[in-house]
């Protein structure tokens, strides 16, 4: 499962498939929250329209844009807050999180980090088979996480086993020692 995330709309895309093998698109929306609201009534909102999908779904990854620096700082809290209240979703139900940047993404999706929206919603449409690009791009952003998560998740599984390889071989080391540790 793919999260855009944000306060106003939260993009949400479901994609089932391996990499190397066909993709099928299972379910797309976005979580919407008034503008108008307070904060915290915004992120319970998030929450429970995110709980629905985690429901309904029950998706084994689920892939978050990473909050990348943006000029309104307003902004950027938003998508950071939305984006916790997705990590913490997943994580209370013990589904591993994925953090992907919006270069990876495009990168991934349409083979250029520099994509616009409109190249990520055409490619995600030809790749799932679509008859139409989803709507809003939060939609489509949130398909091209799901889709960036599949095609990488085999490559970050296995570097993340060598690590766990390297760090467990290292604990068990003796380590000589240096004076004062604190």
């Amino acid at each position: 499962m793919g999260v855009d995330p944000g306060l106003t709309r939260c993009g949400v895309g479901v994609v089932e498939g391996v990499a190397g093998g066909p993709l099928t698109m299972r379910g797309v929306g976005v979580v919407r929250t008034p503008a108008d609201a307070d904060l915290g009534h915004r992120l319970v909102a998030v929450e429970q329209g995110l709980e629905q999908w985690l429901d309904e779904y029950r998706p084994e990854y689920v892939a978050v844009e990473r909050v990348f620096s943006q000029h309104n700082v307003r902004t950027v809290m938003g998508t950071a807050q939305a984006s916790a209240v997705a990590i913490l979703c997943a994580s209370r139900r013990g589904i591993p999180v994925a953090l992907h940047t919006p270069s990876e993404v495009k990168a991934a999706v349409t083979g250029s980090g520099r994509a616009d929206k409109a190249q990520v919603g055409a490619m995600v449409t030809r790749l799932l088979r679509l008859d139409a690009p989803p709507k809003p791009a939060d939609a489509a952003d949130a398909l091209a996480l799901a889709i960036c998560h599949i095609w990488r998740a085999p490559a970050q599984n296995r570097l993340q086993q060598a690590v766990a390889r390297h760090t467990s071989k290292a604990s068990r080391a003796p380590h000589p020692s240096k004076g004062r540790t604190a």
